[in-house]
């Protein structure tokens, strides 16, 4: 009677422990995000009547405030002006989820004899040691804003970074992209490279992965398109390539975009945009993916991180067109926050902060 009596109050432990808790599904190797996701407050959508904004990406400042590094071009330039006429700005709030309010803009355009004279796009902040540092995508090209998709500036996109002792700024920017196309004709990257994600490993050392596109198919949009990793043993330079790219599926030229990786509990982590549904089976959708050195990517055995809706907490679940260029806070080494840029039709965009269980 003792050993069934143990038995019950062992499986009753196990049901009620705390690994059961959707709140704790981040201490578990097998992370379900779709069990994480808060419903959102209004405050936490961040948008403009004037701009278009995009990809934000948010970082805590030694002033207790956070800040969040966006994307934003005036809405009346259209969608398609994010190739040419798209800049990096800085805003504030006093909470994760905000509301944040526009400081000032960090990353202007500049001339376009620079590499990223005519937009700076796609940003995400780290702080590493006693910097920060905002990566981004830059590009040049003819600088004419037009209906279409501006090929010019789409295929001289590249990677930067700019660095800064304070979220403030002032931030230094380099004339030299800290990664550029290979000179390989047959090389994945060279064609263009674009939307940089990058972590710190156990080790210290660091892994950047990022969007590149190749020169295998017809001009001038080229292909396939897929990411790549290079490591380093600084954040700002020393990188060196991997020749094999990563998040691929049999087939498809075009799989996944807009990857965000982080290291946790040793392991590191990526949530991409899923194109079309061929890693969650679930339709355009974010992605989740897992590896033990960054070089090396697995589908996780839980890979659907979210399909194409925001559940509001004062209006209930809603469609949105698109949910893209997904960043995390991290808060005591957790994901805390996912910030994703959303629409409902391509004439506006806004940023939105999704709170997680922790």
């Amino acid at each position: 009677m003792m050993k069934y009596t143990l038995t019950i109050l062992f499986c009753l432990s196990s049901f009620f422990s705390p690994l059961a808790d959707p709140k704790n599904f981040l201490s578990d190797n097998d992370i379900d995000f779709t069990k994480l996701l808060k419903p959102v407050p209004h405050h936490a959508k961040f948008i403009d009547p004037d701009y278009f904004i995009w990809g934000g990406s948010m970082v805590k400042g030694d002033d207790e405030k956070y800040h969040l590094f966006y994307s934003r071009w005036k809405k009346e330039y259209g969608h398609n002006a994010w190739l040419t006429r798209s800049e990096i700005a800085h805003a504030i709030a006093e909470t994760p989820t905000g509301p944040y309010k526009h400081h000032q803009v960090v990353l202007p355009l500049r001339d376009l004899k620079y590499w990223d004279g005519g937009t700076t796009h796609n940003p995400t902040v780290h702080k590493f040691g006693n910097k920060y540092y905002l990566y981004y995508m830059g590009n040049t090209g003819d600088g004419k804003v037009i209906k279409g998709f501006n090929w010019s500036h789409r295929n001289n996109q590249r990677i930067g970074v700019a660095i800064s002792d304070s979220p403030y700024g002032p931030w230094q920017r380099s004339d030299k992209p800290l990664i550029d196309v290979s000179k390989d004709n047959q090389a994945y990257d060279a064609l263009m490279v674009s939307n940089p994600t990058i972590a710190q490993r156990v080790d210290g050392t660091f892994v950047l992965v990022y969007k590149s596109v190749a020169k295998l198919k017809p001009l001038p949009g080229g292909g396939p398109v897929v990411h790549m990793v290079a490591t380093s043993k600084y954040p700002d330079n020393g990188f060196i390539k991997h020749p094999d790219p990563i998040f691929t599926a049999k087939g498809e030229k075009f799989p996944a975009e807009d990857p965000f990786i982080w290291q946790q509990n040793g392991k590191l982590w990526a949530i991409v945009k899923d194109m079309q549904g061929v890693f969650t089976k679930a339709g355009r959708s974010l992605a989740l993916f897992e590896s033990q050195n960054g070089i090396d990517w697995q589908l996780a055995k839980k890979p659907l991180v979210s399909t194409l809706e925001i559940n509001w907490q004062e209006d209930g679940v809603k469609k949105v067109s698109h949910l893209e260029r997904p960043q995390l806070y991290l808060e005591n080494g957790k994901p805390s926050v996912l910030f994703c840029a959303a629409d409902e039709t391509r004439d506006h965009s806004f940023n939105v902060h999704i709170p997680l269980y922790q």
